[in-house]
This record gives C-alpha cells, sequence and structure tokens, in this order.
C-alpha cells in the first residue's frame, strides 16, 4: 500500500518528497498530490514503523540529511502463539466489535474461525455483528483492527491473503490511483509549468486567449 504509506510518511515527517517516493516507489509528483490533498481518493495513513517496514532511526537518519536514501527492513519473524484465544488488553477489548466490523466489510473472504484467532473473539460475536444482532450494533463503527491495536499489519496481510487464494480470488492491491496517475502527473505539470510562467511575469496561455477575446468583443 504505498500510497497509504508516503501519505503517513507526509504527515508524521519531515521526509523530503524525493526521499518518500523513492521508498514508497512512487512518482514525486504523486507525493506532491497526497500532501496537496489534491488525490482523487483521500487516504488513510499506513504507519511503516509499526509494519516493520522501517525504523524510527532511519527515518531520523532521512530527516537529518535530505540526500539519504531510507533503507527498508525485512520485519522480524513473527512470535508464534500457542493454542487458545489471543489475549487482549482490557483498555482494548471494547474495541474488538469495530475490528470486526471492518474486516466483514472489506474482506468478506475471511472466514469466522480466522477472525476469531486473529481477533480474539467468538463466532457468536461475529455472526452476531453480521446480522447485525449485536446488543451494541448502533455503536459500533468499522475501524482498521491494525490502527486500533488489536493486531499487527502483518498478520491481517497473511490473514487477507491466505484467505483470498482459498477462495481463488486475486489478493487486494493498493490500485486506488493507478487508473488516473498519468493523467494526474500531466495536471500537476501543467499547474506548475502555468504558476511558474504567472512568477515570471508572463501570462498562461489560457488567460492570454480570454485577454484577446475580451478586446475583440470591446472593439
Amino acid at each position: 500500500m504505498p500510497h497509504a504509506t508516503a501519505s503517513w510518511l507526509v504527515d508524521n515527517t519531515s521526509l523530503s518528497f524525493e526521499q518518500i517516493a523513492e521508498f514508497c516507489g512512487l512518482h514525486i509528483l504523486e507525493v506532491q498530490a497526497i500532501a496537496d490533498d489534491t488525490a482523487a481518493t483521500k487516504l488513510t495513513g499506513r504507519d511503516p514503523v509499526r509494519a516493520h517496514e522501517v525504523t524510527m532511526e532511519e527515518i531520523e537518519k532521512g530527516q537529518a540529511n535530505s540526500n539519504y536514501v531510507l533503507k527498508m527492513l525485512k520485519g522480524p519473524e513473527q512470535v508464534r502463539r500457542t493454542k487458545g484465544p489471543r489475549y487482549t488488553p482490557v483498555s482494548k477489548r471494547q474495541d474488538k466489535p469495530d475490528g470486526i466490523a471492518w474486516i466483514l466489510r472489506n474482506h468478506p473472504e475471511v472466514s469466522d474461525g480466522a477472525i476469531g484467532k486473529l481477533i480474539g473473539t467468538t463466532r457468536t460475536t461475529i455472526a452476531a455483528i453480521r446480522d447485525r444482532s449485536h446488543w451494541n450494533i448502533a455503536n459500533i463503527v468499522p475501524k482498521d483492527p491494525v490502527t486500533l491495536g488489536l493486531c499487527s499489519q502483518r498478520e491481517l496481510d497473511a490473514l487477507v491473503a491466505k484467505a483470498a487464494k482459498a477462495a481463488g480470488i486475486e489478493a487486494p492491491t493498493d490500485t486506488r490511483l493507478e487508473g488516473d496517475r498519468e493523467a494526474l502527473i500531466e495536471q500537476l505539470r501543467a499547474e506548475r509549468q502555468a504558476a511558474a510562467h504567472v512568477n515570471d511575469g508572463e501570462e498562461p496561455s489560457e488567460v492570454r486567449v480570454e485577454h484577446t477575446a475580451e478586446t475583440l468583443f470591446k472593439h
């Protein structure tokens, strides 16, 4: 999810657009679009530190030197849990229904058993949220379980990929901006060229055409 990662880096670090583009594998104008909120879809940031893709120390090196190229990490192997329900801190247990609702809405191919192991809940609770018979359904708002701290991004990605493979469908990828990528880049480039002409005291061609038309009508 390079665009979501870029959005997080723009909002939470002082890295240059060039550094973020290099790290996320994006065009620098795409990063500029995310920073300017001109992208077609408002993205929810994805923390690459939490996802074990980069360390905070590495980000700090990049912030100290704009020419530094961030190095991506291969996250550590996840500790394998023994059999039994996942332990969830008391402070986060109230967030479980929101995380379950998010998975049901965004990844219906994931089985109830898999959701139960990931979130640490029961099939009865999952079924109640699915058919909207849960006692607190009016207050349940789908939220990313990673953001809620109920699981790691690696665990969620592995679960979704496994469920997609079992269902015979292609695992979801971050393609929200791919269709308009070239058009977006050209639009941003044209806007910057027009701004450069204005700063140099030269009017953009559209403005010159309008002024010519006004002159003709006056005569």
